[in-house]
């Protein structure tokens, strides 16, 4: 009997793995930006903070460094149809993780199951 081992890759909790559209590294979808094109005409990308917008996405990790990178190679046309316009997405790095009300340190809110008593 022939017995063929299969080796599978490490898995990251089996959370979606994006591209970075600057420095083109792989990383976890919680650790990235999503970005979207403005549309109606408009040139600008948004930063997609809940990542429910409508239409095609980027992946960025939010550093400078990346962002240097994107901008350089000119990747948010690429990546999002002609869209060129970061202001919104500098801005939102350059202020820090903590936008949003979204916190390094917030805890969950844990509910009790129905009919426990606490």
């Amino acid at each position: 009997m022939n017995v063929r081992k299969m080796t599978v890759p490490e898995a990251s909790g089996n959370q979606p793995e994006r591209t970075c559209i600057g420095c083109r590294k792989k990383g976890l979808r919680s650790e990235l930006l999503r970005l979207v094109a403005e549309g109606s005409g408009s040139s600008a990308v948004l930063v997609d903070e809940r990542r429910r917008m409508a239409g095609r996405g980027a992946w960025l990790h939010p550093s400078e460094s990346c962002l240097a990178l994107a901008i350089k190679r000119r990747a948010f046309g690429r990546a999002l149809n002609g869209a060129t316009g970061t202001a919104d997405v500098e801005r939102r790095i350059k202020s820090g993780p903590n936008v949003a009300g979204v916190t390094a340190t917030a805890t969950p809110t844990v509910q009790p199951e129905s009919g426990s008593e606490i």
